[in-house]
């Protein structure tokens, strides 16, 4: 069953982090496709008025545009209060960056930024919405991993750390709040086309068009615990499945390692 016809259980209102661009942004689309009305949070204020715009003509949903960096700490708490007056049902985590390179020789400021945005920020918004969302007997939680979460990479340590939070975070608190009518869904991608490589100062091969991938994600809420959205996500990882956690560590250090350049945060 598509999400389009299941989407009232996670409506009316839905609240997209990270909707200026990439898988967010494709996220954001397929949502108004199928009638929900967008929050649509990001520091790009610009790009996010430009999408409303677009999407409240195209598809006649109401957008409420929130301009907020999720690596400040407050912004948490001013999101929770543009959103107290709405019927929020699904929350789509998908802000984020990443830095690649030496861990060592990194600046350490951009790698707390990044704990900030891909972990605590992603925590605290499941925490709010998940307790709103059993409250109200239904709902959903879209959180954006990694493939890089399966294992260790080498040359983006810490940022491959954080998608593995968000990865055994899904799971479980999908297990615990499944009873409570809640959906969570972790998604892992491999490389997508996206503003994520150029912010980490990395180079990308072939990679994957986030509005040909948005579809799958959502009809995989309710339906699946993780999903590996697009061919190349599930040729990746189930090319490795066979291996040793060792080996596909050295795999993908050595794949990061040519993608790599410094890391940095634009």
């Amino acid at each position: 069953m598509s999400f389009r016809k299941v989407s009232k259980k996670y409506g009316p209102w839905a609240v997209v982090t990270g909707a200026s661009s990439g898988i967010g942004r494709a996220l954001a689309t397929e949502l108004s496709h199928a009638k929900l009305n967008l929050v649509l949070v990001g520091r790009d204020v610009t790009e996010l008025d430009r999408l409303a715009d677009q999407l409240s003509k195209a598809c006649g949903v109401e957008c409420r545009v929130v301009m907020y960096d999720l690596a400040d700490e407050s912004s948490i708490e001013e999101l929770k209060r543009s959103t107290d007056d709405l019927d929020v049902g699904l929350l789509i985590a998908s802000a984020g960056f990443g830095t690649s390179g030496p861990f060592l020789e990194n600046p350490i400021e951009p790698e707390l930024e990044m704990l900030n945005v891909n972990c605590r920020a992603l925590m605290a918004l499941s925490w709010h919405f998940g307790r709103r969302f059993t409250q109200r007997g239904s709902g959903g939680l879209v959180l954006l991993g990694s493939i890089v979460g399966f294992q260790g990479t080498p040359w983006a340590a810490n940022y491959s750390a954080t998608k593995a939070y968000v990865q055994v975070f899904a799971e479980g608190l999908g297990r615990e709040l499944k009873p409570q009518g809640v959906d969570v869904l972790s998604v892992a991608p491999g490389p997508t086309s996206t503003g994520f490589a150029a912010r980490a100062n990395m180079k990308n091969g072939k990679s994957m068009d986030p509005s040909k991938i948005a579809p799958e994600i959502l009809d995989a809420l309710g339906r699946k615990s993780t999903v590996l959205p697009g061919f190349l996500s599930k040729l990746l990882v189930y090319s490795m499945v066979p291996l040793p956690r060792w080996a596909r560590i050295s795999i993908m250090g050595n794949v990061m390692r040519g993608m790599a350049s410094k890391s940095g945060r634009s």
